[in-house]
Parts: structure tokens; C-alpha cells; sequence
């Protein structure tokens, strides 16, 4: 009983990542909003607030575009040291950034040299990595079924209502306009990924 008193003074936190591969000649468009969200995560260098608005916006056009969800994994792990779950949050970003083509690129240079028709992408996968303290069974569950999913992303928009999420990290791929992701790319790059 001692160990479960002491227990109940500390912290839990929690990190895991989701992962959604969306397919189909429509998904282009969600490449903007994550590119925005992207674009203002940089300018506001860490703003919990404005993240968390960021990750709502991209949580609820995830939510509306769900019949182009094909596949999805997610993982985490539960931490009662900040330190470790901080470890935990670098060692997924690190992950989620060196993934195929999730390389952003913010140049002014590169949006003025821009062709005039690019091929579009009917392959886009979203990597969203959050830590967040106390307990939220909706994400801490085998996310890989549709229903899960959802409430899974309803979760993460309420965790930032709550001002529980501690830090929010948004990858995606393709990053840059143009690039494309096939489907060989997808099973090489994103093997995790299971149908939905």
C-alpha cells in the first residue's frame, strides 16, 4: 500500500505518435493546412498555445477527411520522470523527421521558382507525436480501426482544451509541394502502417 501512496503523488506522462496514411486523387489539399500549421509551429518557436490551436485544426481535418484514411500504427509509452519522457518525445521527433520525404522547406527562394502544374500526390501520411500528462484511454489503445482512430484525434483536440499536452510535434510526407509518394514508398518507408 505504501508503494501505491507514494505512487499517487507523481506525475504521469504520457508520449505517443500517430500514424495516418491518407490515399486518393482528393488528398492533396490537406498538405495546406499541415503546411501552414507547420509555418506558424516554426514562427512561434514552441508556444504551447498556439501549437495545440495548430493541432486542433489539424486533428479536425483529419476527422473530415476520413474516407481517405487507409492505414494507420501508433505507439507510446508511460513515463513518471519528465526527463525520460522527454528522451521519449526527441527519440520519436528525430524518428518522424528523417522519415522519406518529411523534410519541409521554407525558402523563399524555393516558392518563386516554382513550375506552373506539379504533379500532385495521392499518397499523403501524417506522423503527429504528443506528450501529456495524467491518463487518456481513447490513446493509449490499438488505434488502428477507424473508430478508435477517431476518438483517438478527438482526444488529442480535448487534451488541449484541458492544457494537458506538455509538447506537440506534426510530420508529415510528402513535405514539399511536387513531391510525391507512391505506394512501393509508402510499404518501404512506413512499414508499420496497418489497413484500415
Amino acid at each position: 500500500m505504501q508503494a501505491f501512496n507514494r505512487m499517487m503523488g507523481r506525475t504521469r506522462y504520457v508520449v505517443c505518435r500517430i500514424m495516418l496514411h491518407l490515399g486518393g486523387s482528393d488528398v492533396a489539399p490537406i498538405l495546406g493546412i499541415l503546411n501552414r500549421a507547420a509555418r506558424e509551429a516554426v514562427d512561434v518557436e514552441g508556444d504551447m498555445e498556439v501549437l495545440g490551436e495548430g493541432l486542433v485544426e489539424v486533428s479536425q481535418t483529419l476527422l473530415q477527411y476520413d474516407e481517405y484514411w487507409h492505414s494507420a500504427a501508433n505507439q507510446g509509452d508511460v513515463f513518471w520522470s519528465e526527463g525520460e519522457a522527454g528522451d521519449y518525445v526527441n527519440e520519436l521527433f528525430t524518428d518522424s523527421a528523417q522519415r522519406y520525404l518529411s523534410e519541409p522547406d521554407y525558402g523563399d527562394d524555393y516558392r518563386d521558382n516554382q513550375p506552373l502544374s506539379l504533379p500532385v500526390t495521392s499518397n499523403v501520411v501524417v506522423m503527429i507525436t504528443v506528450a501529456y500528462e495524467g491518463e487518456v484511454p481513447d490513446l493509449e489503445t490499438d488505434l488502428a480501426n477507424i473508430q478508435a482512430l477517431k476518438e483517438g484525434l478527438k482526444a488529442l483536440i480535448n487534451l488541449h482544451y484541458k492544457h494537458k499536452l506538455r509538447a506537440i510535434q506534426v510530420h508529415f510526407s510528402p513535405a514539399r509541394l511536387g513531391d510525391e509518394l507512391t505506394s512501393d514508398q509508402l510499404l518501404q518507408y512506413y512499414p508499420e502502417l496497418i489497413p484500415l
